[in-house]
């Protein structure tokens, strides 16, 4: 068998309001519910699983490789949502976009404070998805 990611939990302060967010924003199916879980399938059968929990919520980093079509649709939303982005994770190139690879990436933050990221290249690879 070969080892595969099938899902993530992230943490955070409302877990229907975060998983909107990321289907909204990334284009995907509206999250389904599963017990305490708000969940996002994405187009590789990896789930980010929402839960909503109390008190301080430790910042997490989420990167998404998206096509260039869907990066243009997704930066489209974004901009839209009037909200803060960056080129890099360290948030100090604030309304660009990097151009790492050939490719394009982007940072933003999701309701809880969690770093959310589109890229259309894998880093250190040169090819597109």
């Amino acid at each position: 068998m070969t080892v595969a990611f099938n899902h993530t939990i992230v943490w955070s302060h409302d877990n229907r309001a975060s998983a909107a967010f990321l289907a909204e924003v990334l284009g995907l199916p509206a999250p389904l519910e599963w017990g305490r879980f708000q969940i996002v399938q994405t187009g590789n059968g990896v789930s980010v699983d929402f839960m909503s929990r109390k008190g301080r919520i430790a910042e997490q980093h989420y990167a998404f490789l998206v096509s260039e079509a869907e990066f243009d649709q997704i930066f489209g939303r974004i901009r839209d949502k009037g909200l803060a982005f960056w080129a890099d994770p360290a948030r100090s190139e604030e309304g660009e976009i990097n151009r790492r690879d050939g490719g394009r990436g982007l940072y933003f933050l999701d309701p809880s404070g969690h770093l959310l990221e589109i890229i259309t290249r894998p880093y250190d690879t040169g090819r597109p998805i």
